[in-house]
């Protein structure tokens, strides 16, 4: 009988084959945040230092006399209870948000019938409409309300001469002196100063609306207000929202056009709105620390306005 013996076979061996790992790159560790670095001191001292200190002022007693070295008094609330039992502070508040809703509505449908008209418009006729927009733009404020006050005065303003030419009794009349026509005149200058920037912005908007999204809805027998309704103006909505937010932030801090108005012949009292009252109380009365509580006011009434459209935008960002 014959046995087999099987004699194992060594595996044969593995043959070496050099993978080369790919170089492992560095990040970029610190340096946005060291490039960042500047910016941020830069803005936290412009903006942070003037907040702190403006929330200091209004807990304190801060007069004239500090100013020439006296230490202030620490008063905690007294300036904001003060201002909370004055009357006159919320008719100055009221008074202000109905002049900041009012003007920002206006400028924002009058800039975005101009944007849609300069769309409609040839070519030469909206360059020349643009140009005198960026004139209107461009002018210097005290320049323009110096012109606007000559339109609007009493014996020589030639809007009182084409409202008696056209038999209305306006001769000899002060658009000033009334408080009613004193903000007729006021929103005027203050949209006029503001609508290009809504018409330069809108048109902007305008132009990157799909012309293939109105021309399928016009085929599909939409009417010019039902394409503008349901088509351009959705497709424009973030921008319309930024536009808002803008003027309800710029017309809740009108000031300069305010001021001259009633230095041209106005009756403070009756006019003022937030900017100019928190003037008065600071520069003109030496009050400063109920003028830096006024302040907080307003920051608060901004914040309130805005947060709409914040919340808006944010929103429409997320979907």
């Amino acid at each position: 009988m014959t046995t087999t013996t099987s004699t194992p076979t060594a595996a044969p061996a593995a043959t070496g084959v050099t993978v080369e790992r790919p170089p492992r790159t560095r990040g970029p560790g610190g340096l946005p945040y060291g490039l960042l670095l500047p910016a941020t001191v830069l803005l936290a001292l412009s903006l942070g230092y003037p907040l702190v200190r403006q929330v200091g002022l209004s807990f304190q007693e801060y007069g004239l006399a500090q100013q020439f070295g006296r230490p202030a008094d620490f008063v905690g609330l007294d300036n904001y209870r003060a201002l909370v039992s004055d009357t006159y502070l919320w008719k100055v508040l009221l008074r202000t948000v109905v002049f900041c809703l009012v003007n920002a509505g206006v400028t924002t449908v009058l800039g975005m019938a101009v944007a849609l008209l300069m769309r409609l418009m040839a070519g030469p006729v909206r360059l020349l409409v643009q140009v005198g927009l960026l004139l209107a733009w461009a002018m210097p404020v005290v320049a323009s309300l110096t012109v606007w006050q000559w339109l609007f005065d009493t014996q020589y303003g030639v809007i009182n001469w084409t409202l008696s030419r056209l038999g209305a009794d306006y001769e000899g009349h002060a658009w000033l002196l009334h408080p009613m026509s004193f903000f007729f005149v006021a929103t005027v200058i203050v949209v006029w100063m503001s609508v290009p920037f809504v018409a330069f912005t809108g048109y902007a908007a305008l132009t990157q609306v799909s012309e293939d999204l109105t021309e399928a809805a016009e085929l599909d027998g939409a009417s010019s207000w039902q394409r503008l309704r349901h088509v351009v103006l959705p497709a424009i909505r973030p921008v319309l929202l930024i536009i808002g937010l803008l003027q309800i932030i710029w017309d809740l801090r009108v000031f300069t056009q305010i001021y001259v108005l009633q230095q041209a012949g106005g009756v403070t009292r009756d006019t003022n709105l937030l900017g100019t009252y928190i003037y008065r109380l600071g520069i003109g009365g030496g009050d400063f620390g109920t003028a830096a509580a006024v302040a907080m006011f307003m920051l608060a009434l901004t914040v309130v306005l805005t947060a709409p459209y914040v919340h808006t935008m944010l929103k429409a960002e997320e979907d």
